[in-house]
């Protein structure tokens, strides 16, 4: 099973990067790093280009010796002892921020994990989903978007769509601001309820129908007029999303503590972003519309 994830998750990664360099006018950056503690990974990563502002599409393979700390905090793993510290975990993260504020940022994450020897109950799992942080709402991207990942679901009996889109919505949720992160899409962690290879084919299928969930979407918004008070609204927007990912995201916050590689870690930070003081939408707006979906979420699939 390592290997399969292995071999998926770089091959996915291909087949998005080719996919982006046809839409834009920038190549990636790619990083091949070590981990001093074990393993690597394979990080791409575009800057101001001409539809992205910033994309970046990692894959990482380590594995080591945890912290006891940083095993009682990740998910996973829960009937496991402080002894079955060794671990194994490979996924593929994405997150790309188009230039356009009528154009959807998006992120993907899938992964596998293994504890101790990977073989007792409870000690190896998969995770993931994908999630849409619109700046402006357009209902038919949102149904769009839900839509695909429903159908990717209700392939496999494993996965429960109306579950993980509840799922997503508390996890990326700003309690400090009681709003969502974005629109939602699905989340999940801790899947072992069936065999190894009956969870990796849904995780297969997820990642690999990254691309027809999204580029269609893009495709509709990028060369939407906007003016200066959208590209402002955007930044905002954006900060918020740094507030997310830098204070809840667990993801995050096992790099950190793990000794992961910051560059790869941070990627997901969008190139720029606002914090304006006290900053209010005008009522009836369209700006406004958008936090009230943030603040209320609803079924869109």
């Amino acid at each position: 099973m390592r290997q399969q994830m292995i071999d998926m998750v770089y091959r996915v990664q291909d087949e998005i990067c080719d996919a982006l360099m046809e839409i834009d006018t920038v190549d990636f950056r790619e990083d091949i790093w070590e981990r001093d503690e074990g393993g690597g990974g394979r990080s791409r990563v575009l800057s101001g280009g001409q539809v992205f502002e910033k994309a970046g599409v990692n894959v990482s393979v380590v594995h080591g010796t945890l912290e006891p700390e940083a095993a009682r905090a990740m998910g996973g793993g829960h009937s496991l002892s402080d002894n079955d510290l060794d671990f194994f975990a490979t996924g593929i993260s994405l997150v790309l921020h188009p230039q356009n504020p009528m154009a959807p940022s998006v992120h993907a994450n899938y992964r596998y994990f293994e504890r101790g020897d990977g073989v007792k109950d409870g000690s190896w799992w998969f995770g993931g989903g994908a999630d849409l942080t619109p700046s402006y709402l357009f209902k038919e991207d949102a149904r769009f978007f839900h839509t695909t990942l429903k159908a990717v679901c209700d392939r496999h009996e494993v996965a429960d769509y109306p579950k993980f889109k509840q799922w997503c919505d508390e996890y990326f949720h700003i309690p400090h601001r009681k709003e969502g992160r974005g629109i939602g899409g699905i989340f999940f962690d801790d899947l072992h309820s069936f065999d190894k290879q009956t969870c990796f084919n849904f995780v297969e299928d997820c990642a690999s129908s990254f691309l027809s969930s999204y580029i269609p979407i893009l495709d509709r918004r990028k060369d939407t007029p906007f003016n200066d008070r959208n590209k402002l609204w955007q930044q905002v927007r954006r900060g918020r999303y740094v507030e997310f990912n830098l204070v809840y995201d667990r993801g995050t916050t096992f790099g950190l503590r793990t000794n992961g590689r910051i560059e790869s870690i941070l990627m997901s930070l969008p190139l720029t972003a606002r914090w304006e003081y006290c900053h209010e939408v005008e009522p009836d707006s369209e700006e406004e519309q958008l936090l009230d979906i943030l603040m209320n979420p609803i079924d869109w699939a």
